[in-house]
């Protein structure tokens, strides 16, 4: 099978699909693989180790052409729309529900697309997801943070506090893997830390892993409301697979928030946890509503590319030689997992959340396979 990996071409957007290793694992495994000229670069991986590890390097448009998988990091854009072609794979971060356009077009090329955020074991983690969520619940404090200094429109708040002056208070929504490294890196700052979520087990378990230096709560409206307007930084990670993100945060709440306080949006990809909330770049990361600094770059795990685009391929890359080795039809029925990612196949959506994001009816994988 041939594999292709283009550059990513989303703004401020430096990871790349495949690392140089990996590469080397699918030729390893007889297969040909087409990489961009300067997919690597901005994840400080340069052609020449791909040329070593018997990557083919060419253009964009003979990657699409020729390759019988894609696989990318971020969902593509329409520039890329007229490259898709019936019976492609597209293996990459999809978020369908937040994006009607893509999803039609799909349909419409009748491309089979498998969304990493949707790929589910059987004990419902989400193992490529997982990576990135790490990565953006780290980095959402250091970016909170930076919110919340004067000069960009905050509070003027150290996370920290100082001696004789108390810390910043820290709201995250969701503890799942984002809401809990963002619990972590906030509690080891000194910051006065809550976390809200629906599930006892997860809040015990961050409860536990912190040794208890951390208020864990029920997430339901009235505790969101106490904690939020009482808040320095909302972090806000909540996320149900394939689905849009629940609107925990509505524009009047958002109003009674304390002035300059600061909301960093980890659900964007997914539409969004506050109805204040839409996509931003690492260019222009931040804009104030109802005088709360909004933090929602689309790919913040592209601020950090190298250590991304490691974490990304360790989980992705045996699910993708999965596929490469016995075809997709074959992958799909071997791998349960693999059908969950299916969100398009053949002219069809395949994942129940997404169909119902998009007010349409799903075809299990099974049947259009």
């Amino acid at each position: 099978m041939t594999v292709g990996v283009p550059r990513e071409i989303k703004d401020e957007e430096n990871r790349v699909a495949l690392t140089p290793s990996g590469t080397g694992a699918f030729v390893a495994h007889g297969h040909e693989v087409l990489v961009e000229r300067g997919a690597g670069v901005g994840s400080r991986l340069p052609d020449t180790l791909y040329r070593d590890a018997g990557a083919t390097l060419t253009d964009a448009q003979t990657v699409w052409e020729r390759a019988d998988i894609v696989l990318k990091v971020k969902e593509p854009l329409p520039s890329e729309y007229p490259h898709f072609r019936p019976g492609l794979v597209l293996f990459t971060y999809l978020h369908l529900a937040a994006n009607p356009e893509l999803s039609r077009t799909l349909l419409e090329q009748r491309v089979r697309g498998l969304a990493y955020e949707t790929l589910q074991l059987d004990d419902h983690s989400l193992p490529l997801l997982a990576p990135m969520s790490e990565i953006a619940g780290r980095l959402a404090i250091q970016v909170g943070a930076w919110c919340l200094q004067a000069q960009n429109g905050g509070r003027g708040v150290l996370l920290s506090g100082a001696s004789g002056v108390r810390p910043a208070k820290v709201v995250i929504l969701g503890a799942g893997i984002a809401g809990t490294n963002a619990c972590k890196m906030a509690t080891g700052i000194g910051a006065h830390v809550s976390i809200l979520d629906v599930n006892p087990a997860k809040l015990r378990y961050v409860h536990d892993i912190l040794g208890g230096h951390v208020m864990t709560v029920m997430s339901n409206r009235a505790n969101i409301e106490e904690e939020v307007t009482a808040a320095d930084l909302t972090v806000g990670t909540v996320l149900i697979p394939g689905a849009r993100a629940p609107r925990l945060l509505p524009r009047d709440l958002v109003g009674a928030m304390r002035p300059g306080a600061a909301l960093v949006d980890l659900s964007i990809d997914q539409g969004g946890c506050a109805d204040t909330s839409r996509p931003t770049t690492h260019a222009r990361p931040t804009y104030v509503d109802e005088g709360v600094v909004h933090y929602a770059v689309t790919n913040m795990p592209g601020i950090v590319p190298n250590t991304a685009t490691l974490a990304l391929t360790n989980a992705t890359l045996s699910y993708a030689l999965e596929i490469a080795d016995h075809g997709l039809a074959a992958a799909l029925r071997r791998s349960p997992s693999l059908r969950r990612a299916c969100n398009v196949l053949d002219g069809h959506i395949t994942h129940p959340a997404v169909a119902e994001a998009l007010g349409m009816t799903a075809v299990p994988p099974e049947e259009v396979i």
